[in-house]
């Protein structure tokens, strides 16, 4: 449940991003409203996942999809410039929190 929750924080807030994007600076009235309901939903869901996490790593893995998942719906969606030196700091990012992973579950041992 933890993870869903997780899952659900970080779905929400790039939501949010994503419609950041999409409202040209708040000078668009629907995803201007929608930036700021999905990063409510986002920071409240995380909230709750905090009861099962510790900060210092729901943090990090939030941060990591985050940006993980924002730089693939630029490059996707949006058709933002990309360099192999992007997607290579990408899979850094990635690999980072599943190291962060690994080390929640070796420590709990």
């Amino acid at each position: 449940m933890k993870w869903l929750l997780l899952l659900i924080g970080i779905l929400a807030e790039l939501s949010g991003s994503t419609c950041m994007k999409l409202s040209k600076g708040f000078t668009k009235l629907y995803p201007s409203i929608l930036t700021f309901v999905f990063w409510a939903i986002g920071l409240t869901v995380f909230l709750f996942a905090l009861k099962k996490f510790d900060l210092s790593f729901a943090y990090a893995i939030w941060a990591g999809l985050g940006i993980m998942g924002v730089s693939i719906i630029g490059i996707l969606y949006f058709k933002e410039p990309y360099s192999i030196l992007k997607i290579i700091s990408i899979c850094i990012i990635v690999a980072g929190v599943i190291m962060l992973n690994i080390s929640d579950i070796l420590l709990k041992k």
